[in-house]
């Protein structure tokens, strides 16, 4: 059977990883061109033919999220009226995804109509990494194939050779993230309980579970302005914990992100590139390190185009 040409895209949120998923499947990037018209409105420019195509493009809504979206929204329409004949979302970072849920009255639920928009556009698939809460796979009526972060992250780990470990999640909502690294790791888990008086700040509750001198490995999808997983790694040092390690799938990285995290007791955090660390975002910290997640994203192209199991990369 003769397979539908692939074809690889990219917007301006992350042309960086695009160009290593390209490398890792062997084929250019799509020439494709997006301006900015003076009042703000963007314009996107496909500049090869895409008819009959598997087009896959590659956008994570990160900062600047809304301008990230306009461009994957017009990008996936280009295709769609250029007779594209499958058209996936390659989105590593799903943005409004904290927005799953009213937690009061009259919230809207934002991660909802970001998969309206997105099916409403043209996309017959999404890819997403470490999407915040699994549930945001059922606002979608188009298949979404959901890639976890944690194996490339307890990989980095294992070949470490730390011993003694306790993985911890910074909260109860990241238990079962928590437990599959600690599985993968051989370690226990233990569990951070705190509660948020309002967004974007933390008040640290009590620790369940044993971290007393023990390598702590905390790990979290998204690390945003920092301010959970600092406190949380000083309580973890204060009650005994020999090392704190901190790792996470999208490095947000809000102000003053970056210099809460050089001036922690964590010894080193690691990301993935699923989010370009800008210079004033990244400032000068030596505790971060990234691994890369283009071949991830590569093979479950790969496994897409090919018609293959994708959850078979993490049997």
């Amino acid at each position: 059977m003769t397979l539908r040409k692939l074809k690889l895209f990219t917007g301006n949120a992350n042309p960086e990883l695009a160009k290593e998923i390209a490398d890792y499947l062997g084929i250019e990037l799509g020439q494709s061109k997006v301006k900015t018209f003076c009042d703000g409105e963007i314009a996107i420019e496909i500049n090869e033919s895409v008819r009959g195509a598997d087009v896959f493009i590659v956008q994570p809504t990160c900062y600047p999220t809304n301008d990230n979206i306009m461009e994957l929204l017009i990008m996936i329409d280009a295709m769609k009226r250029a007779s594209a004949q499958r058209i996936t979302a390659v989105i590593p970072y799903y943005g409004y995804a904290r927005q799953e849920r009213k937690s009061k009255a009259r919230d809207p639920i934002s991660a909802k109509l970001m998969a309206n928009l997105i099916t409403a556009a043209g996309a017959d698939r999404v890819v997403s990494m470490d999407l915040h809460a699994s549930a945001i796979q059922g606002f979608f009526d188009i298949p979404l194939d959901h890639l976890p972060g944690v194996p490339l992250l307890a990989e980095y780990y294992k070949n470490m050779g730390l011993e003694d470990i306790v993985v911890v999640s910074p909260d109860i909502g990241g238990v079962v993230r928590a437990r599959n690294m600690a599985h993968r790791l051989g370690a226990e888990i233990a569990i951070i309980d705190k509660r948020r008086p309002e967004a974007n700040k933390a008040e640290i509750m009590n620790v369940i579970g044993n971290i007393k001198d023990k390598n702590v490995i905390m790990v979290d999808d998204i690390i945003d302005t920092a301010g959970t997983i600092t406190k949380g790694a000083e309580v973890l040092k204060k009650m005994g914990a020999k090392t704190v390690y901190a790792c996470c799938t999208h490095p947000v990285f809000s102000p003053p992100a970056v210099e809460r995290l050089e001036n922690s007791v964590i010894k080193e955090v690691m990301i993935t590139n699923t989010i370009p660390l800008t210079p004033d975002r990244q400032g000068t910290s030596s505790k971060i390190k990234s691994i890369s997640v283009a071949s991830l994203l590569g093979e479950g192209i790969i496994r897409i185009h090919e018609d293959l199991s994708v959850s078979k990369l993490f049997d």
